[in-house]
């Protein structure tokens, strides 16, 4: 037989068992779908964090203190924010510094529920120098910044009960009611901005009792001088005291995320290719039960002159055909619950081309494995007895 007749008999027999035929292919098409879904999530995932990274750089250090050798908390110098900005390779610096203050959505909720919302004094080129964004309102300026105003972070926006920006929004903060001017979005490389309510340093220190010290500095320099900066920002921000300053990259706890979720994504690969395996065992199931029940057609075509090789074929065809018809599905259904995920999280749709190839070439493979044995079953069967026990 010509591949095409090949094609059409082994078509016909699974024409002949529709119901049995799509339960063995959803078998696979669950398995092949998993894995697609999964790769393509995680694809997706990446592709929106190296979207992220080149939208914000990886360029921006942080400095904050360490412990004292007596084991006590450091400080930082009030001048560190102005030293650091003399660094040649630096485009800009600045900083916050936390402030011993609780915000409350208004002075009737008792002091101990102040939802863990941190009070950070603030400097003007804060949000250029992250990188954050306002969803609602405006940033702090020189004027707003001398007097009882404020600007959210995204999370305490959301326990505090802030929507919308008006006039009248006020939060009580430090014993006294502030302004609400801003929301931000959250910032992905400075995450403690998210739960904090941020105010000028200037009102933080002449009404909230600042000390005048950052601590979290956040510094931008060029791209190709991050190394270099990154050594010698310990010793500019405490040239009495390096060891007590704590400097990292926060893009770097993107990339860690990154790596985290693609083991998470291993493993998810192994059950995927555990529902495929169950999938494989279901075809082998469906073509052996189908050589038991077709005992009759297999005597009749070697006595009309079969060899047994295109018996062998003819089966082996069939499953081939049953597993391309689930991967083919599973492939489809992967494809969309990645794209319906990616786009639900604004993230760009990616599917690997490389996975969509492997995941048909994985269920050709169960299922040329799958019908090997029923295929070699029923090339032995003898005509005279296959036909008896028709």
């Amino acid at each position: 037989m010509n591949t095409r007749d090949i094609v059409r008999v082994g078509a016909f027999g699974l024409r002949a068992r529709p119901l049995r035929v799509f339960l063995s292919a959803l078998g696979i098409a669950i398995g092949i779908a998993a894995m697609i879904g999964v790769v393509g999530i995680s694809t997706s995932s990446h592709a929106e964090l190296q979207r992220t990274l080149d939208r914000l750089g990886t360029n921006l250090l942080t400095a904050t203190p360490g412990r004292t050798f007596s084991g006590g908390e450091a400080k930082l110098p009030e001048r560190s924010i102005d030293m650091v900005g003399r660094i040649a390779p630096v485009e800009s610096a600045t900083g916050t510094g936390k402030v011993k203050a609780y915000v409350y959505r208004n002075d009737r909720i008792p002091a101990a529920e102040n939802g863990s919302i941190s009070v950070r004094a603030a400097r003007l080129d804060l949000l250029d120098t992250v990188g954050g964004t306002l969803a609602r309102g405006s940033w702090l300026n020189s004027a707003t910044s001398r007097y009882p105003a404020a600007v959210l972070g995204a999370g305490a926006a959301d326990r505090l009960g802030i929507g919308s920006i008006s006039p009248d929004s006020q939060v009580w903060l430090g014993g006294q009611w502030f302004s609400v001017v801003g929301v931000l979005d959250e910032v992905a490389l400075a995450p403690e901005l998210d739960d904090s309510a941020l105010v000028g340093w200037d009102i933080a220190k002449r009404h909230l009792a600042f000390d005048g010290h950052p601590t979290t500095l956040y510094v931008r320099t060029t791209d190709s001088a991050v190394t270099a900066v990154r050594e010698v920002l310990a010793a500019t921000v405490n040239p009495e005291a390096p060891t007590e300053v704590l400097v990292s990259r926060p893009s770097d706890a993107l990339a860690a995320k990154g790596a985290t979720d693609a083991a998470f994504t291993g493993l998810m690969l192994g059950l995927g290719g555990v529902a495929l395996l169950v999938g494989g065992v279901g075809v082998a199931n469906t073509m052996v039960i189908s050589v038991l029940e077709r005992r009759g057609e297999i005597g009749l075509r070697r006595a009309l002159g079969a060899r047994r090789g295109n018996i062998r074929t003819q089966f082996l065809a069939e499953s081939q055909l049953l597993a391309g018809i689930g991967g083919i599905a599973g492939v489809v259904i992967g494809a969309a619950v990645t794209a319906v995920y990616a786009f639900s999280q604004g993230w760009p749709a990616v599917v690997p081309v490389w996975a969509m190839a492997g995941g048909l070439v994985a269920t050709l493979a169960i299922g040329a494995l799958a019908g090997l044995y029923p295929a070699v079953r029923a090339s032995r069967l003898p005509p005279t007895e296959a036909l008896s026990g028709a």
